[in-house]
């Protein structure tokens, strides 16, 4: 499993929302996805929001965000640098939602004026990336 987070906004820039996000590295799969605040807060959104069968057995691959070592199982728990390919498939998948969901590029003119909306969009593409897999 690999989870990563990125930022977006609602109504205007100043007001970010992080994406976390946990990836299946095999299936290629999003097994979970959050929106909320870059802190302990929101990784543990994304610790809540993955199955059962995920936080019992898998192994976690993220970047070393302190964030993830306060809610993930230390056990299976592994923190890597960008450089060691751990990550690869989750930032590869946040290339692919940036190029193809315009209200998550950087220096977009369509964003959501309603976080309800941006989660909703963001859970559209989500479900038809992973019936495209």
């Amino acid at each position: 499993m690999e989870c990563d987070e990125l930022w977006s906004f609602v109504g205007k820039k100043a007001d970010r929302w992080w994406v976390w996000v946990a990836l299946d590295a095999d299936t290629g799969r999003v097994l979970a996805m959050f929106v909320g605040s870059r802190d302990e807060g929101g990784a543990r959104g994304l610790w809540e929001a993955l199955p059962g069968h995920c936080r019992a057995r898998a192994e976690f691959y993220t970047d070393l965000w302190e964030a993830y070592a306060a809610v993930l199982p230390s056990d299976r728990h592994h923190r890597c640098d960008k450089g060691t390919g751990r990550t690869n498939h989750v930032e590869r998948f946040f290339g692919t939602l940036r190029q193809r969901c315009a209200r998550v590029v950087r220096k977009a003119l369509s964003f959501s004026k309603k976080l309800e909306n941006h989660i909703s969009a963001l859970w559209y593409f989500i479900h038809q990336y992973n019936a495209s897999l």
